[in-house]
């Protein structure tokens, strides 16, 4: 596994070493999973922007933030989303779901 550094502010590896305590993990665990969080929130917030924008299809948001399709759907429910898709949209959505 390669490794990377970086410098972080006294207050956040304080965080950091508070967060690992409660986890009972080492900080390089804690900084994998929080990556691994923080990545997928990124994803999943620029996927709901263009989505909302109308830029990108469901199935393209799905694929940007990196969930399936019924996950996606979901994301769009709680977030109470709404878009400008054509009915040709639509249609291609529903044809690709259908493959899945």
């Amino acid at each position: 596994m390669p490794s990377i550094s970086a410098r972080i502010p006294d207050d956040e590896r304080d965080e950091l070493e508070e967060v690992a305590a409660l986890l009972e993990e080492d900080r390089s665990t804690t900084i994998r999973k929080a990556l691994d969080e923080g990545l997928s929130r990124i994803r999943i917030r620029i996927a709901v922007e263009q989505y909302q924008s109308g830029e990108i299809s469901v199935n393209e948001a799905a694929r940007l933030a990196g969930v399936s399709l019924a996950e996606w759907l979901e994301i769009c429910r709680e977030r109470n989303l709404t878009t400008q898709l054509s009915p040709e949209d639509i249609e291609g959505d529903a044809d690709a779901a259908t493959e899945l």
